[in-house]
C-alpha cells in the first residue's frame, strides 16, 4: 500500500509505533501528528515519528487518507465531533481503542454518514511507557490486531487497513465489537484492574515501605501493569463497564474459593485450584511459543 498522509490523533507508544513502521517501510508519504501537549509533538517531530504537529484535529484531517484515533477512549467523542466535517469522502476512519462497542457506538454517532469509510481496530500490544518516546519499531511484529468492521464498512476501506497493519508484521484477525470487549474484559482489562488494586492495597498497609523494600520478581512480575495510564484505563473500565463486572463477580467468587480453603487448612481444595491454573498457564505459554 501506499499513502499520502495519515494522521496519528494521540502521538503515544501505539500511534507512534505504528508511524514509524511505515515511514520506514515507505508506505506513508507524510504523518500529521496531533495531540494536547506541545512537549510531546515536538519530541515526536525530533524523534522523527511524525513529519508535522499540529492541536488542531480538524485542519489535521483535511484531505487525509487514513486517519487513526490513538488517544484514550474518553477523548474520541469530542475528537469524532470536531473532525467530522472535514473529513473528505476518501478518508478512512480507524483507531486503536481497547474497547470496540463504545467507539463503533461513537462513530455511528458522529459520522453517520461516514461509516463505509470506518474500520473500527484494537492492536494488542503496549507497555507500560506512554507519550512519543516510548514509539518504537517493530512493536507489532507477531502481534495480534483485531478489525471490528461495521457491516456498512466497505471492501476497499477494510483492506486498506488490514495492509497497513500487515506492514507492521501484525497478524489480522476479525471478530464483532461484542464478542472482542467479552474477551479483553477477562485476560486485559480485568489483570489491569486487579494490578491496580492489590498495589493500592499494599500501599495502605501499616507495613507497606518494608513490604515494598523486599519486594523482588513476583511483585515486579505481577504489578508491572500498575504503571499504565490512569486515565486511560479508567476509561476502558467505564467503556466496557458490563463484561468487567460479570469477569469481576467471577474473580471475587475465585478468591471466595480460595478463602474458604484457607480458613479451612484444606490443602487438597489448594493444590487442586494450583494445579488447575499451572496447567492452564503453562498450556498458554507453550502454545506462544
Amino acid at each position: 500500500m501506499q499513502m499520502k498522509k495519515l494522521v496519528v490523533i494521540g502521538v503515544g507508544l501505539i500511534g507512534g509505533s505504528l508511524a514509524l513502521d511505515l515511514k520506514r517501510a515507505g508506505a506513508v508519504t507524510q504523518v500529521v501528528g496531533v495531540g494536547r501537549s506541545w512537549d510531546n509533538l515536538e519530541r515526536a517531530l525530533q524523534l522523527g515519528v511524525i513529519d508535522h504537529a499540529t492541536q488542531s484535529a480538524a485542519e489535521a484531517v483535511v484531505d487525509a487518507d487514513i486517519v487513526l484515533l490513538a488517544t484514550p477512549v474518553g477523548q474520541m467523542a469530542a475528537i469524532l465531533q470536531q473532525i467530522a466535517p472535514h473529513l473528505a469522502p476518501h478518508t478512512i476512519i480507524t483507531d486503536a481503542g481497547s474497547t470496540k462497542s463504545d467507539v463503533c457506538a461513537l462513530m455511528q454517532q458522529y459520522l453517520p454518514h461516514h461509516l463505509a469509510r470506518c474500520v473500527p481496530a484494537h492492536p494488542i500490544a503496549g507497555s507500560d511507557l506512554s507519550g512519543a518516546s516510548a514509539a518504537r519499531y517493530g512493536l507489532y511484529q507477531n502481534r495480534n490486531v483485531v478489525l471490528a468492521p461495521f457491516a456498512e464498512t466497505d471492501a476497499s476501506a477494510l483492506a486498506e487497513i488490514h495492509a497497513m497493519w500487515q506492514i507492521t508484521g501484525a497478524h489480522l484477525l476479525q471478530m464483532t465489537a461484542s464478542e472482542h470487549d467479552a474477551v479483553f474484559a477477562a485476560v486485559s482489562h480485568l489483570p489491569h484492574l486487579l494490578a491496580f488494586a492489590y498495589v493500592d492495597m499494599v500501599a495502605q498497609k501499616d507495613n507497606a515501605e518494608r513490604c515494598l523494600a523486599l519486594a523482588a520478581s513476583g511483585f515486579r512480575d505481577f504489578t508491572r501493569i500498575a504503571g499504565s495510564h490512569p486515565e486511560m484505563w479508567r476509561d476502558i473500565s467505564l467503556a466496557n463497564r458490563d463484561a468487567l463486572l460479570a469477569d469481576l463477580h467471577r474473580y471475587q467468587a475465585a478468591l471466595t474459593s480460595l478463602t474458604h480453603a484457607l480458613e479451612n487448612c484444606d490443602g487438597a481444595a489448594l493444590v487442586a485450584q494450583f494445579e488447575r491454573a499451572r496447567h492452564v498457564r503453562t498450556q498458554w505459554e507453550h502454545q506462544r511459543r
